[in-house]
């Protein structure tokens, strides 16, 4: 699929240069870093649903606890 994106020209000049490096194109390189966003935010998600169940602190609470461990 085709789409249009629009650069910041030092953006854009650092995407040709980095291309050359590689031997590849300016295309498969933004692909390559959207589908590594992806899946970073895929496993943050995945990260949160495995914690949905676990206790949720306050941050009173939380200082209050550090205090009495001597944290703070």
């Amino acid at each position: 699929m085709r789409t249009t994106i629009t650069f910041n020209d030092k953006v854009f000049r650092a995407l040709k240069i980095r291309a050359a490096e590689t031997n590849g194109s300016i295309s498969q390189l933004v692909e390559d870093a959207v589908k590594r966003q992806l899946l970073e935010d895929l496993e943050d998600i995945e990260d949160a649903q495995s914690r949905q169940n676990e206790r949720a602190y306050s941050f009173d609470d939380l200082v209050q606890e550090f205090r009495s461990e001597g944290l703070l």
